[in-house]
């Protein structure tokens, strides 16, 4: 790798150093990671306003899970066709511009009902993209991407938490499903503000003169199926969270519930990632996780108590955010040339899109129990690939081209 400049090496307390270019400050810092978080701030929130707008029999048990899919797949296509498309520049006006079309796609759902919430909610996912965009423009070019990622993931889950009690709590029983996409058009219109401090346009990613590319090696491939099939059987349970719960003997209220203590939790996963990282082998943690899912799973299959569900749900949270991490150290000790690696992060946007399609596919009208067998097949099938790709043993790494 080439060594960094000077100017990097010394660089001010009050900036962040970008490996292939000059420092960003802080500012611009906080406002690019905060753009992605208002991206990702729906991926926290659709079950409860899906749910709700199945409840108000404007959307219907099928089309929960095809709207999170279009959303989320909309979002992931538009944040890896701009890395390839779009050159960084004029972030500011990009940045605006994605969150005006954001704030219209929110109210515009207040009045919409059955294909039009799946239209407007595929559309909602294109300034998604390219606010999301913008933010991995930015994590990929520090010199630690993996703490920014890290404070990414805190933001987004206090953020997600904020809102699913508030909504939960307050807004959805007393003023139904339009207070909620009221509130997340309100969040879309705050990134007016942060695109006037975010950076306007980035320098080249560190190490494009790396000669070690192209597609992955055949055992990345399969790496990465696994990586879909783990991620995509926590999309497709989480979005029918609620109708399960209420299928399992709970209230709506006590269903809604569960969603913000999972999303806490989730916090508290992300800042545990980041202090066992390099020290636990990511078997043992999707293993783990992997239990963890299974209990929930199996406890909404049957008539839980409350209690049983609040505390699985929290464990299940913290699980999800533990074991996304342990993604990449899969794909990196299966393909050490770090091919496979550049791929993760677009599997498992596709993950969050394919795991409420196939849901869709698994649910009735009025009974979404299909979906409980669906995620525990992936989770296996995710689970035995990751056993063989870790006992099949690291492969050499491939010689640098001349």
């Amino acid at each position: 790798m080439t060594a960094l400049p000077d100017r990097l090496a010394h660089a001010p307390d009050d900036t962040v150093d970008e490996v292939a270019g000059a420092p960003f400050s802080r500012a611009e810092a906080v406002a690019a990671i905060g753009l992605g978080v208002i991206a990702l701030l729906m991926g926290g929130l659709m079950a409860l306003l899906l749910a709700a707008l199945e409840q108000e029999h404007r959307l219907s048990a099928a089309g929960i899970g095809q709207t999170a899919m279009l959303e989320a797949l909309s979002t992931g296509i538009v944040a890896g066709l701009a890395g390839v498309l779009l050159p960084p520049r004029r972030l500011k006006l990009l940045a605006a511009l994605a969150a005006l079309v954001l704030v219209a796609a929110d109210l515009a759902t207040l009045r919409a009902s059955g294909l039009g919430v799946s239209a407007l909610r595929l559309a909602a996912g294109l300034p998604e993209g390219l606010l999301l965009w913008i933010t991995i423009g930015f994590v990929a070019r520090t010199r630690t991407p993996e703490r920014w990622t890290a404070v990414l993931f805190a933001g987004m889950g206090l953020s997600q938490l904020a809102f699913a009690t508030g909504l939960s709590a307050f807004l959805l029983p007393r003023f139904g499903a339009n207070s909620g996409y009221l509130a997340v058009a309100a969040a879309a219109g705050l990134a007016l503000p942060l695109a006037l401090i975010a950076p306007g346009g980035f320098g080249p990613m560190p190490g494009s003169g790396d000669k070690v590319a192209g597609p992955p090696p055949p055992i990345g491939w399969v790496v990465l199926f696994a990586t879909l099939m783990l991620a995509a059987s926590l999309s497709a349970v989480g979005i029918y969270g609620v109708p399960l719960a209420v299928q399992a003997g709970l209230t709506v209220d006590q269903s809604r519930a569960a969603v913000p203590v999972a999303l806490g939790c989730q916090i508290a996963g992300a800042l545990l990632a980041t202090v066992i990282a390099g020290h636990v082998r990511y078997i043992w943690i999707f293993l783990g996780t992997g239990a963890t899912f299974f209990a929930l799973w199996g406890a909404l299959a049957g008539h839980p108590p409350f209690w049983l569900v609040i505390v699985l749900s929290g464990a299940s949270g913290l699980a999800g955010t533990l074991s996304a991490p342990f993604l990449i150290a899969m794909t990196t000790e299966a393909d050490p040339s770090r091919r496979t690696a550049l791929q993760s992060g677009p599997v498992q946007l596709l993950a969050g899109a394919l795991g409420p399609f196939a849901a869709s596919l698994a649910v009735r009208e009025h009974d979404a129990h299909g979906v409980l067998a669906l995620g525990a097949a992936m989770q296996a099938f995710g689970l035995l690939i990751a056993l063989w790709v870790h006992y099949r043993g690291a492969p050499e790494v491939e010689p640098k081209r001349a």
